[in-house]
């Protein structure tokens, strides 16, 4: 059977301006149809620890899993066994390495399955939606800030600027109990999805990068200039880009 999409991917990450390293990482697997992302913390090298445990748990179940045995509801619990493993991983290492104490990591996973694709989202990375031009953030931050404006106590301008912004309430590997959000997308020819940790969002604008997005031109540079828009937009933390596009056969 032709397929029905034709899938782009690619991936960049920078240290941006203020960090002495990277503690993001990203995965592009065109074979296996997926692709994340995930945003290290705990410094002393235990931010670069937990995206690296994050990204080779999803590695090692997507392996040992083959891929025509997925169906959208194996797709699903698959999703959510990747993000568990590692949460448990990522509290072992911390427990076995006391100076890595507080470590985890925020995760986007999205895989592709048909006309469909499914999202496995923790923390404050985020997964968009470009269509027809139009900018659509999929996730919902698990942030403080968030959880503040969605109660009504502060607005979302107040949000930009808040001093508790970076407060994180749900981590991979942090807490006795990981409640992973599952979002689900149809596909259409032209979409274009981005994977991005928060240095990309605290900096760039979502009509910046929907702009950027919108350009005619391939995911490799649109991903270069998203890392050079926030690099120029003053570059504070790591910054991480992942483009999946979709176009007809």
């Amino acid at each position: 059977m032709k397929p029905r999409f034709q899938i782009t991917a690619c991936c960049e990450s920078d240290k941006g301006l203020a960090r002495s390293h990277n503690e993001d990482t990203c995965l592009v697997n065109d074979a296996d149809r997926y692709f994340l992302v995930a945003d290290g913390m705990g410094g002393a090298a235990a931010g670069e620890v937990a995206s690296a445990l994050f990204r080779d748990t999803v590695v090692e179940l997507f392996s040992a899993t083959p891929r025509h045995c997925l169906t959208g509801e194996s797709v699903d619990e698959l999703i959510g066994e990747c993000f568990q493993t590692a949460h448990a991983r990522i509290q072992a290492h911390a427990d076995e390495h006391p100076a890595h104490k507080g470590l985890g990591c925020t995760a986007e996973l999205l895989v592709c399955q048909g006309d469909r694709i499914a999202i496995g989202h923790v923390g404050d990375s985020r997964t968009y939606r470009l269509r027809h031009s139009r900018l659509e953030q999929l996730t919902t931050d698990h942030s403080f800030v968030q959880e503040q404006a969605d109660l009504g106590i502060i607005t979302a301008e107040q949000a930009e600027n808040h001093r508790l912004k970076n407060l994180i309430l749900r981590v991979v590997g942090s807490g006795e109990k990981l409640d992973v959000d599952m979002i689900g997308s149809d596909v259409v020819a032209g979409d274009i999805f981005l994977l991005c940790s928060d240095g990309l969002t605290a900096m760039v604008s979502p009509a910046q990068i929907e702009e950027i997005l919108s350009y005619e031109m391939d995911p490799e540079i649109k991903a270069t200039l998203l890392i050079d828009q926030a690099n120029f937009n003053g570059g504070s933390d790591n910054i991480t880009v992942l483009l999946v596009q979709f176009t007809s056969p």
